[in-house]
């Protein structure tokens, strides 16, 4: 039997249609990802992003279409949102070992190396949006995934805290060549720090590289002028971010970049208006 090629489809959707009472949806999607590739779903909120995570995922049928998955396929999936009791007192190690009982050793290496070692043995409800969208994230990679799955992974995450945590997915699909299927609305950043762009309104608008998309006549009916506007100025300046040390990260490779220039000018407007300094 003859092997897989690198890029072979890790998990590939034809023709998904999906409809809630009479509201379609999704209609005639396709979509795929392929090992050390990272897509990312774009679209408006009602587009039917999560619900074809959902049906990727085998967490809700789909009324029309197929999906396939690598035959014994790893998945590792950060949802949207997690809702814990408050009253529950529960420490992010208790939390991880939850559903999965793992090794201390393996629980330690996998907070580790998503920045949240310290945070081992503080209280989840104490934790901060980025704190606790790494520790889901650590959580997903317990399963040693062949595909990491995550939905709106930066929500509730402020904007240096976002360019943070997708230089960090980069990294994680470098070192681990894991596939890597994103859901988000966060333009901007997401379309830095990925490979393919999958524009979804119901239905596939456009796919392709961010930069091909970003010029794509369906991406700008969806988002006009100012949003391709603004994606350029990201791409032009936030191709990094900054580790815990300081030290300049690119989006696209997640290793440090020494050649970076950092006296460029940084006074420039970012998604909510926000500046720097």
């Amino acid at each position: 039997m003859n092997a897989a090629p690198e890029n072979a489809p890790l998990v590939r959707a034809r023709a998904i249609d999906k409809r809630f009472a009479s509201r379609t949806v999704l209609r005639g999607v396709d979509l795929a990802a392929a090992k050390g590739e990272i897509v990312t779903l774009i679209g408006p909120n009602g587009a039917g992003k999560t619900v074809l995570l959902r049906i990727l995922l085998g967490l809700l049928p789909a009324d029309g279409g197929e999906v396939w998955l690598k035959p014994g396929l790893r998945v590792g999936y950060v949802p949207q949102r997690v809702t814990i009791d408050e009253t529950f007192p529960l420490s992010v190690r208790r939390f991880l070992e939850l559903g999965r009982p793992a090794k201390y050793g393996d629980l330690d290496v996998a907070l580790s190396e998503v920045g949240a070692a310290r945070l081992a043995d503080a209280p989840v409800q104490g934790l901060s949006g980025g704190e606790m969208q790494r520790v889901l994230l650590a959580r997903a990679l317990l399963r040693d995934p062949e595909l990491l799955v995550l939905d709106e992974p930066a929500q509730g995450v402020d904007v240096i805290g976002q360019q943070e945590l997708f230089a960090l997915i980069v990294a994680i699909r470098d070192r681990r060549g894991c596939g890597v299927l994103m859901v988000s609305h966060d333009l901007h950043l997401v379309m830095a720090a990925t490979d393919t762009v999958v524009c979804l309104n119901q239905h596939v608008c456009c796919t392709g590289g961010p930069e091909t998309v970003s010029r794509d006549p369906a991406y700008l009916a969806l988002f006009g002028a100012q949003g391709a506007g603004a994606f350029a100025l990201y791409t032009h300046h936030h191709d990094h971010a900054h580790d815990a040390a300081g030290r300049v990260v690119s989006l696209r490779t997640g290793a440090p970049d020494h050649g970076h220039d950092h006296d460029h000018n940084h006074d420039h407007p970012h998604a909510g208006g926000h500046r720097h300094g």
